[in-house]
Order: C-alpha cells, then sequence, then structure tokens
C-alpha cells in the first residue's frame, strides 16, 4: 500500500467534505441547537409563570376562605355565601374576576366538601394544584379538630416518616463519598447516544461519498491512478478527519455560546435557579407565602416537613454538592479515552461496512436492502445502551459490551458503572481483531464492485467477490 498516495485520497477528500456548504451549515447550526437545548430550559423556567388572576369565592361551607391566601399570580376574593354563582358565570367581566370558585355545604357525615372551578378558559396545571391543595388542607384542619383530641396535629406530624436513602461508593484508598445514581444514568446515555450518532452519520458518509463517485464515474479516473484499497482507506480516513473536525468546531462553538448566552441572561441567575433549595421552590409553587399558617402549624413546621420529604435538611448536603461529589467519583480521563477509542474503531469497523457497500451499488436506492445486516447490530446497541443504566452488569449489556459489532455504545454506557480492567481491555482486542477482519473482507468487495456497472448486486455477488483471490 503505497501510503503517499493514500495520504493524496485522505488530502482530496478532507477538502472536498470540508468546503461543503452542507459541511459548513450543519457545523455552525448545530452548536446554536446545542445551546439552545442547554439555555433554552433556564429561560423557560424564568418567563413560564401564570399571569396574575383574581379568583372569586362562593364558600358554603365556612371552612375554606381561611385558608384561600393571596400569592404573586393568585387573588382570592370573597363574593360571600350568598352571591349568586349563574350570574358571575353570566359575566366574568361585570363581576371582576377571572375564575370562580363555589364551596358546597360542608358535608358532616363524609367531614368533606365538593370543589368546582369555572372560567372562560382553561386554567394553568399549577394554579388548579394550588386551589386544589388549599382546599385539602382546610378539610384536613377540620378533621382534625373535630376528633377533640389535644395537640393532635403535632402528633400526626411527629408519626410521618420519609427516610431518604444516601448512597456512597468506596474508592481503593477506602474513602466514602456521597453518589447519586442518575448522575451516573444520564452520563451513560449520554455517551451512548453520542456515540451511536457519530458513527451512524459519518459511516453513512462514508457509503454517500463512494456511491457519488461510482455513479459519477469518477472513481475509474481514481483507479488508474491508486489502488482500490488505497482509495478506500483514503476516503475513511478523510472522512474520520471531518468527523473530528467537526467535533471540535462544535464543541468550542457551543462553549462560546453558552458564554455569550450566560452573559446575556447573567450567570448567577441561571446557577441561582440551578442551586436553588427544593423546599423553598415547592412551596413557592403550592403558592403559600411565608408566615401563614396551615392549621395550628405555621410555615416553620410546613418547612421542615418539606426538608423530610424533599430529603433536604440542615447539614445534609446540597443537590449541586451531591451532583459535584459524584462527578468527583468518575474517573473522566478513562471515559474520555474509551470514548475516543470505541469511537474511532467504531467507526473504522462500521466505515470499512458501509464502504463495501457502497462500492456494490449505483445508488442510494439500492444499498437500502444491503445494508440492512449491517445497520441492525448499530439499532441493537443503541437500545442496549438506553437500558444499560438500569443493569449495567446484566446478561445482555454484558455480551452487548462484548461482541465487536456492539461494543463500542453498549460498552461506553456502562463505563459509568465501573467496569473490570479485564472486560474493558477484552472488549477493546475484540474490536480491533474484527475491524482488521471486516476491513480486509470490505477491501476485497470493494475492490471488485467499485467497476461493477449494469447489475444490480445481492448478497450472494458480495460473498463470491469476498472469496476471489
Amino acid at each position: 500500500m503505497n501510503f503517499r498516495k493514500m495520504g493524496i485520497v485522505i488530502q482530496r477528500e478532507y477538502l472536498n467534505k470540508v468546503k461543503k456548504k452542507s459541511f459548513l451549515l450543519i457545523t455552525f447550526l448545530a452548536p446554536v441547537l446545542f445551546a439552545a437545548i442547554a439555555i433554552l430550559p433556564s429561560l423557560i423556567m424564568l418567563g413560564a409563570k401564570e399571569e396574575a388572576k383574581k379568583v372569586g369565592v362562593i364558600d358554603h361551607s365556612g371552612i375554606v376562605m381561611p385558608f384561600l391566601t393571596d400569592n404573586d399570580v393568585t387573588h382570592f376574593v370573597d363574593l360571600g355565601a350568598d352571591a349568586s354563582a349563574e350570574e358571575v358565570k353570566a359575566d366574568f367581566a361585570g363581576s371582576g374576576v377571572d375564575i370562580l370558585l363555589t364551596i358546597s355545604e360542608l358535608d358532616k357525615e363524609n367531614r368533606t366538601v365538593q370543589a368546582d372551578c369555572y372560567s372562560e378558559k382553561p386554567m394553568g396545571m399549577d394554579t388548579g394544584s394550588m386551589i386544589e391543595g388549599r382546599i385539602n388542607d382546610a378539610v384536613e384542619a377540620y378533621r382534625i379538630d373535630s376528633y377533640g383530641i389535644e395537640n393532635l396535629e403535632e402528633i400526626m406530624a411527629g408519626v410521618k416518616s420519609n427516610v431518604k436513602l444516601r448512597t456512597y461508593t468506596i474508592d481503593e484508598a477506602g474513602k466514602e463519598s456521597i453518589s447519586e445514581s442518575g448522575i451516573y444514568m444520564a452520563l451513560s446515555m449520554i455517551l451512548g447516544m453520542a456515540l451511536y450518532m457519530f458513527i451512524a452519520l459519518f459511516s453513512g458518509m462514508v457509503m454517500s461519498s463512494v456511491i457519488e463517485e461510482k455513479s459519477s464515474r469518477v472513481v475509474e479516473v481514481l483507479m488508474s491512478s491508486v489502488k482500490a484499497t488505497e482509495l478506500m482507506f483514503g476516503k475513511i480516513i478523510g472522512v474520520a478527519l471531518v468527523a473530528v473536525t467537526q467535533f471540535v468546531l462544535w464543541i468550542l462553538l457551543t462553549l462560546m455560546l453558552l458564554g455569550i448566552a450566560m452573559g446575556i441572561v447573567g450567570k448567577d441567575k441561571i446557577m441561582g435557579m440551578m442551586q436553588d433549595d427544593p423546599t423553598t421552590e415547592m412551596v413557592q409553587q403550592m403558592g403559600v407565602p411565608e408566615g401563614t399558617p396551615v392549621g395550628d402549624m405555621d410555615l416553620g413546621s410546613v418547612m421542615a416537613a418539606a426538608q423530610d420529604t424533599t430529603g433536604v435538611a440542615a447539614g445534609e448536603p446540597s443537590g449541586m454538592e451531591v451532583v459535584m461529589s459524584t462527578i468527583g467519583n468518575i474517573d473522566l480521563g478513562l471515559i474520555l479515552f474509551a470514548f475516543l477509542f470505541f469511537f474511532v474503531f467504531g467507526y473504522l469497523l462500521y466505515a470499512s461496512m458501509f464502504a463495501a457497500i457502497g462500492s456494490a451499488v449505483e445508488n442510494e436506492g439500492e444499498a437500502s436492502q444491503l445494508q440492512l445486516p449491517v445497520t441492525i447490530p448499530l439499532m441493537l446497541a443503541f437500545f442496549i445502551a438506553l437500558y444499560a443504566f438500569k443493569a449495567p452488569d446484566s446478561a445482555i449489556v454484558f455480551w452487548g459490551s462484548m461482541i465487536p459489532f456492539t461494543s463500542p455504545i453498549a460498552m461506553l454506557a456502562r463505563i459509568p458503572f465501573g467496569v473490570p480492567t479485564w472486560e474493558l481491555v477484552l472488549s477493546m482486542a475484540l474490536l480491533v481483531v474484527t475491524f482488521v477482519v471486516c476491513a480486509w473482507g470490505s477491501a476485497k468487495i470493494y475492490k471488485v464492485g467499485i467497476l461493477m456497472y449494469g447489475k444490480k448486486s445481492t448478497f450472494k455477488d458480495l460473498w463470491k467477490w469476498l472469496k476471489m483471490k
């Protein structure tokens, strides 16, 4: 194999791809989408607040209205038990309210009430949940009082329990550090999906390039100067360099756009939203203003109960601290090395097979049937990676990380949960050996198929070309 000629092919393939308008468009548009996905949730949280609404209340029970206190988006107006619900429903604007809430007479037998809400437009979920919560608070307080037991509310609050399981990992030195399985799950899914996308995208690019040159007869001119194997591997490596270039540009441009977005929105505001205490956010969503009594229990007791519910108590690590501790437990160097290794050899494995398929057909339509056996293992690896976080050491995930056609994606999804060194080494070795064998077979098919015209190739033809000396 003449490496100088193959270098020329690599240079030609690389420059042809990076000069295309489609490459430039995807390269500069993708980071905008990545940055939008990263920053939009924060922007939506900042702006997704309901408009202030007036809620007219007709309370026939006499127990609910004291619990309906105002908040930032809801103002309750007591219309009185004698008000006519039909008149309000007939003219919301004239009544000066946006929503009508009617509370039935108190059902003393079942110790409950019936509540109905009316509005010209459907209510937001937060408003409906908040009103429902206030009514339930009122009914619960009435029921507690009906027992006539002193300090019953405090007794019931003391009985409730919600134990939060804290998980720790222990390193080789015996050091304990808190960890959160959700972080490992997210990292596993992101790695698996990213590798699947890159392998499928750039391997398909190799096949399209081969078909384009064959259908335009450019390959006949190229074959007069270089060998078929030099042309195939030059094309594969050239597209790989395009992938690396695009990947690096995506990272740099995404970071730049995120920096600009943080400068516009405000880094402190975004980070503050990420670090907000979940208890405070929950209480605000419930619409309970600070200092509001709930039955005989003030907001301090409600906050304490909410902290028990969310698992965040005084002296315990915050959500951000748990995230940072979990990330600190992950061997990022190993993950980066594994990502590059499995991307390179996974891409080379599939790109060589896609190149062989491209050489055997004259258009994209003919390739769909031949590429099915190649795409099935790739899709299977993707689905294994999606479920790897549930049981990273299960039999199907283990074998998926060992079989070379699924291992690039499946093994990468397992690594965040910890993989024995011998399994990782064996998976890498099997992948390299399989790539060498498949590249050899693909080169034989490419050598014959690239100059075949006028006949629709079948699997039988590919097998015959593979056996040719």
